[in-house]
């Protein structure tokens, strides 16, 4: 099968649903047809920035792994392995099983977690929207105990949304300031089996495979030749030919800079992975998008309207709909899934459940009694879905408790500012200057060892070793810039809190929660019942106000489901 950059994929998706759903049609002659597969394929590759191609080859490099480097021979362009590939990719971790990985016989690389269409003929697999199907994925054995991921791998695609958040960070927990910096930590740690007393050596190799790449290898061949051409600007292929700004003399730069250029290309391409949305920018993919499009209602904020004063704008125009226009298969259908091309009246109900917050500051009796209280658009604010924030919604303390009991998490010992960075070992996570770091605080809960727990955001916030602005975790975390003297009041409010993810596609990114602890939509809607009940009688730790203001009653959970399935769209289409 011919590969194509996964920016061409997502365009062809997005054609291909708009004929189905007869937009062509309205857009062109009546019985006009629209453009070839393949016309839609090559003139998205074409279109695509140099940077981003490039930023995808990178992202699907498997010989940057420590593995390569301890079977390859010293050669950086040894394929295939001698023995046989690392087997951490032969397979992939599904909640059924594993099923035949698709780099079998290489190493690890980013795609091994951040799948698209790579396992989609595979049985017991699919499409993926930049994630896995693991609870936790797998990483490379260097006989440490490390086997797993702390957390769930995440969703990449629309990262380059974050544009209305008060400040940018990454990772679940905010650890890195930029794209650039995550992708250099993440080629040289454990993820690809380095050790963090192995950083020197996971850089210098880095460098090595970028100085060395003799261009004869099939990611090569099919990407603009060695990489000492294509960072140079001087790829035979003019798809490939760099912007000046990208280019790099690999034969006069440093490792870290070669290390950090790698960063640059790859934070491009993640930079380029959005949902299908219109000319106009609108969300354009899903059966939501669909209805919102025949009921004439919109699709996206005003200008100068913020994502939360949209989302309460759209619910008006709801509640004022009197005959919704419903979406059908005849509006369309998915091409990569049987999940029917549907918004109904059980959709519409989820949706403005989904909507709905309580009258006053807390939810009153009525509402308590009769549900339909989502309050869930305070963070998951349409049209991404996502406020890009942290925040604590009790999915630490339920994984905590089911491993030591009921209350067990707000029992937890955890040390204020001051004594926990008096013994960074004691209580952070390792780094290269703390390799022997215990991270008691950055692990998935064990009923063997009460000691461990993730509390997120905590880990990172006035962490000497990762250098985050605290001010940037502060206003991501809803604070005013906190003085000194509250520093320690900030922290304890930092406990247990992630990033929101955006909803969009999520059956294709399954299971979730930051801890992949839910397995389907229904799942996750009981999770915020029960949760909000939990805090609205003070029994979950530092929790986020707004889970308080959460009223649904169980008849809520299948309509709020069935709505968070219909943000579904055919990403990735081959």
């Amino acid at each position: 099968m011919t590969r194509l950059n996964s920016h061409a994929l997502r365009l062809v998706g997005l054609a291909a649903l708009l004929a189905t759903a007869g937009i062509f049609a309205k857009a062109m002659d009546i019985g006009a047809q629209p453009p070839s597969p393949a016309r839609q394929i090559a003139e998205a590759e074409e279109a695509e920035p140099p940077e981003v191609l490039v930023g995808e080859r990178l992202f699907e490099e498997t010989r940057f792994a420590q593995f390569y480097f301890a079977n390859s021979g010293g050669d950086a362009n040894a394929e295939p392995l001698p023995g046989g590939g690392d087997p951490v990719v032969a397979t992939l971790i599904t909640p059924d099983g594993p099923i035949a990985g698709p780099f079998a016989g290489k190493s690890m690389s980013c795609r091994q977690c951040h799948l698209e269409s790579q396992a989609a003929q595979t049985p017991g697999g699919g499409f993926r929207t930049y994630a896995d199907f693991a609870v936790r994925s797998p990483v490379p054995d260097r006989g440490d105990g490390e086997q797993l991921t702390v957390r769930n791998s995440p969703s990449l695609v629309n990262l380059a949304l974050n544009t209305t958040a008060p400040a940018e960070l990454y990772h679940l927990d905010g650890q890195f300031p930029n794209l650039e910096k995550l992708v250099a930590d993440t080629l040289t740690d454990r993820n690809f089996g380095w050790k963090l007393t192995e950083r020197p050596a996971a850089i210098r190799h880095v460098a090595s495979i970028v100085r060395n790449d003799n261009g004869q290898g099939e990611l090569a061949q099919q990407n603009g030749g060695a990489y000492a051409l294509v960072l140079a600007g001087k790829s035979p292929d003019p798809r490939f030919v760099l912007p000046e700004s990208y280019r790099l003399d690999v034969a006069k730069a440093t490792d870290e800079q070669i290390l950090y250029a790698v960063g640059r290309l790859m934070a491009a391409y993640m930079d380029s992975l959005f949902f299908a949305r219109d000319e106009a920018g609108a969300f354009a993919g899903s059966p939501y998008d669909v209805f919102l499009q025949k009921n004439g209602l919109p699709r996206q904020p005003a200008s100068g309207e913020s994502d939360l004063a949209y989302s309460r704008r759209l619910r008006r125009l709801l509640a004022d709909l009197k005959q919704p226009r419903f979406v059908t298969p005849a509006d369309g259908a998915f091409e990569l899934s049987d999940q029917p091309f549907a918004f109904g009246a059980q959709e519409l109900v989820g949706l403005q459940i989904f909507l709905a917050e309580p009258q006053g500051r807390a939810v009153d009796a009525t509402e308590l009694q009769q549900g339909k209280v989502g309050n869930c658009m305070v963070c998951h604010v349409a049209p991404k879905f996502t406020d890009f924030s942290l925040h604590n919604t009790g999915a630490s303390q339920q994984e905590y408790d089911a491993a030591h009991g009921e209350g067990a998490f707000a029992n937890l010992p955890i040390p204020a500012l001051k004594a926990r960075n008096a013994n960074y070992d004691a209580y952070l996570p390792p780094t290269s200057l703390h390799p022997n770091a215990s991270g008691v605080f950055r692990k998935p809960a064990d009923p063997a060892n009460p000691a461990l727990a993730d509390l997120g955001a905590w880990n990172v916030y006035l962490n000497p070793d990762f250098k985050v602005p605290p001010e940037k975790l502060e206003a991501l975390m809803g604070l005013a810039k906190v003085p000194n003297s509250g520093k320690d009041a900030a922290l304890t409010q930092s406990l247990a809190r992630f990033k929101t993810p955006g909803l969009r596609d999520l059956a294709d990114s399954a299971p979730y929660l930051h801890n992949g602890s839910k397995g389907t939509l229904e799942a996750v809607a009981e999770f915020y019942r029960s949760f909000s009940q939990k805090t609205r009688a003070a029994q979950v730790r530092n929790a986020d106000p707004e889970i308080g203001r959460i009223a649904l009653v169980q008849d809520d959970v299948a309509a709020l489901a069935a709505f968070m399935r219909s943000l579904k769209e055919d990403y990735g289409l081959d």
